[in-house]
């Protein structure tokens, strides 16, 4: 509980500032892979979509600009801050929560999506055995997450770009604390995050199938699965 006040607390205060720092960790190309992710992965006109950890609504803005009407998606976050700048941009549900208790009846989705915060959760399987219950029977499920990279250099690169130089241009840029210790939190929960393996162990064992991962570059990673 400690932990996701802190987590909660963090994104609140750098809410504001939150899609400038997805634009700067992807140099630009962020809302271009969303919608990419979401199409490959079978998003389609006409289904019921929730987004858990759903923050600004990037990945809601996505879903829409692919033809997914805004009555048709609900969005879910235990952030208060993130919440209100999602609702500035999309006329859709918003619901304030945890993905490991959604606030949500069974079988009501077809497509449930998560975009970069699957290393925030604490308990995996408690997570995708929401996501199956709120799954109608052949609903599909689309997981983004940055990867810790397997290349020494590449983690070194990657270490100094979200631990130094990030931190340092979003004080620049924003002049906020908080906008700078969200970058470092994102390095340390990359650093530490759940092994691939783990993850497609998790939603296996949470009744999933078709389970896949895909990667883009060394650190973008896809999970897909069907219920």
């Amino acid at each position: 509980m400690a932990r996701q006040n802190f987590v909660n607390e963090l994104f609140d205060e750098a809410a504001s500032d939150y899609d400038w720092v997805s634009g700067m960790m992807s140099l630009g190309s962020d809302q271009f892979y969303r919608r990419d992710a979401l199409r490959r992965a079978g998003l389609q006109r006409g289904m019921q979509l929730l987004d858990v950890a759903s923050g600004t609504g990037l990945m809601i803005k996505a879903a829409i600009e692919l033809g997914v009407e805004p009555a048709q998606v609900t969005g879910v976050d235990p952030s208060r801050g993130m919440l209100a700048q999602n609702r500035e941009r999309n006329p859709v549900k918003l619901l304030e929560g945890r993905g490991e208790a959604l606030p949500c009846a069974d079988s009501t989705f077809d497509f449930v999506c998560m975009g970069y915060a699957l290393r925030h959760v604490e308990d995996l399987r408690k997570l995708f055995g929401e996501f199956h219950r709120v799954l109608r029977p052949g609903g599909r499920v689309l997981i983004l997450e940055i990867t810790r990279p397997t290349s020494p250099v590449a983690l070194h690169m990657m270490r100094f770009y979200m631990k130094k130089l990030l931190p340092g241009i979003s004080w620049w840029r924003r002049r906020n604390r908080s906008t700078a210790k969200l970058m470092q939190y994102y390095w340390a929960t990359i650093a530490e995050c759940v092994p691939p393996s783990v993850i497609i162990s998790a939603l296996e064992a949470s009744g999933f199938k078709n389970v896949q991962r895909t990667t883009t570059g060394a650190v973008l990673s896809e999970y897909v699965a069907q219920r």
